[in-house]
């Protein structure tokens, strides 16, 4: 993930989402899994790691890239060996005393959030989790938070999660900037990519597909319990068949960085069946999902995806964040599931081990509305014409209710006398309520439209918060 000050707002267009390289998967186990996580909606993402110390960017500040992401600021701004010794010698300060998980469960929960991802390991090589393949660990003795009881963090994560019947994922970083046989040592890092020729060098390259495979091993298959989501990040570690030279950020991979996603793939599976494997903007079978990032689509898509949006400016803690407001947040939400995608809302904990109180604040908020719409957006589908003004359209699985929510300006709703949601057919069976409120409300067909008169008691006094949602019964 990248540092972004901006993101790209509805009806923005998506890049490398091409729809003819997607796979089915043909394990009905994962099938079934798919299925299952695309009727919650509504998940957490959480990039935290020692870079959270210094409020920087995630992992890209080592990155000898020129991007406004990779920007290094401080003391060792002007030595970028220098600035890297330093980056890697935080894992010795690392000291989250604040971390109680139970908090951003509770918290989750309430806001209506049915799935977690978390950063098991970011580009830079630390691992958030009891590794056997490297010292560079939360959980080493170098980092003073190792002699809490909770260092292993990951764990502690998913356990606090899995007890609230949450949906699990596992983030992980394919390159590792950390590891010798990633960037070795004996060359300088020119940019994001390996920095040798694994043709080359072909025992360094199996040391380092090795190391990613062992790895994953002890998330799948040791401590971790029950994983749903294997969540692969850094799309330039892949064959270099697969790379789309009319993408930009494809164009610097210059070398074949296959990993042999296939065995990866296999042995996680084995040791958790049906898991999703998100191998993220590298296409085929081993993308089950895919992960616009800032983005929503203008329409549905003909495969199962997911935006990934951070609630601050920032993936990783910065101090002082521009949090979005609880408002924006909820009609994002509705325009992501009327699209039919899921929401994996960023929160990135700080140097202490806790949420700014933003963010607890906005998840607050969003609960306090899901508690009245939430039956809206759980297990629901897209239907057309998706949105038309300020409504937007979801159906009922059992396609026998469609749920219309109207998106306001302004927090507080006050509605006209009449409501007209365009291009939707009702019979004289059909009823239409409004959610939050008792009583059925009058409505007429005109025009393949169908205008909803507002009673007067209802009328010129605030109705609800950030959006309405019409109950529209067949």
């Amino acid at each position: 993930m990248r540092f972004l000050f901006l993101y790209f707002l509805f009806f923005s267009g998506f890049t490398n989402l091409a729809q003819d390289n997607y796979t089915s998967p043909s394990d009905s186990l994962v099938e079934r899994k798919i299925h299952e996580w695309q009727d919650l909606k509504f998940g957490l993402f959480m990039h935290w790691g020692t870079y959270s110390q210094w409020g920087v960017v995630e992992s890209w500040s080592i990155c000898p890239e020129d991007e406004g992401w990779t920007q290094r600021r401080g003391p060792y701004a002007k030595d970028y060996f220098g600035y890297k010794k330093a980056y890697e010698n935080l894992q010795t300060t690392f000291n989250p005393q604040h971390f109680h998980p139970e908090n951003w469960v509770q918290a989750a929960k309430e806001a209506g959030m049915k799935y977690v991802v978390f950063t098991t390991k970011h580009h830079d090589g630390f691992s958030m989790f009891d590794t056997k393949q490297t010292d560079y660990k939360i959980t080493s003795s170098r980092t003073p938070f190792s002699a809490n009881p909770r260092s292993n963090v990951t764990k502690e994560i998913f356990d606090a999660f899995r007890k609230e019947n949450f949906l699990v994922g596992a983030y992980f970083s394919k390159p590792d900037w950390h590891n010798e046989n990633y960037w070795w040592p004996y060359l300088p890092p020119k940019d994001r990519n390996v920095n040798y020729d694994p043709k080359k060098y072909p025992e360094r390259w199996q040391a380092f597909k090795d190391f990613t495979y062992n790895q994953i091993q002890e998330l799948t298959g040791g401590d971790y319990g029950k994983i749903d989501i294997l969540w692969l990040d850094g799309g330039w570690v892949r064959p270099l068949s697969t790379v789309d030279r009319n993408i930009d950020w494809q164009k610097g991979i210059v070398f074949d960085q296959d990993i042999d996603m296939k065995k990866i793939s296999t042995m996680a599976r084995t040791n958790q069946p049906g898991l999703i494997v998100v191998d993220r903007s590298v296409g085929g079978e081993f993308e089950n999902y895919r992960t616009p990032e800032q983005q929503i689509p203008e329409k549905p898509l003909s495969f199962p995806w997911e935006t990934c949006m951070t609630m601050g400016n920032s993936w990783s803690y910065v101090p002082n964040d521009n949090y979005k407001s609880a408002h924006e947040l909820i009609q994002l939400l509705i325009k992501i599931v009327s699209r039919g995608g899921n929401f994996l809302l960023n929160i990135g904990p700080g140097p202490d081990g806790d949420w700014d109180m933003a963010a607890y604040r906005g998840l607050k908020e969003i609960g306090e509305w899901m508690k009245i719409n939430g039956q809206a957006i759980y297990n629901s589908h897209p239907v057309a014409p998706y949105s038309t003004g300020n409504f937007y359209l979801t159906h009922a699985k059992d396609k026998k209710t469609i749920y219309a929510f109207y998106l306001s300006a302004k927090a507080e709703i006050i509605l006209p006398a009449q409501l007209t949601i365009e291009k939707i057919m009702a019979d004289e069976k059909t009823s239409i309520n409004l959610l939050g409120h008792k009583g059925k409300l009058k409505w007429k067909q005109d025009k393949g439209n169908i205008i909803v008169d507002i009673p007067k008691k209802m009328q010129n006094i605030p109705l609800g918060r950030h959006a309405l949602t019409f109950q529209i019964n067949y």
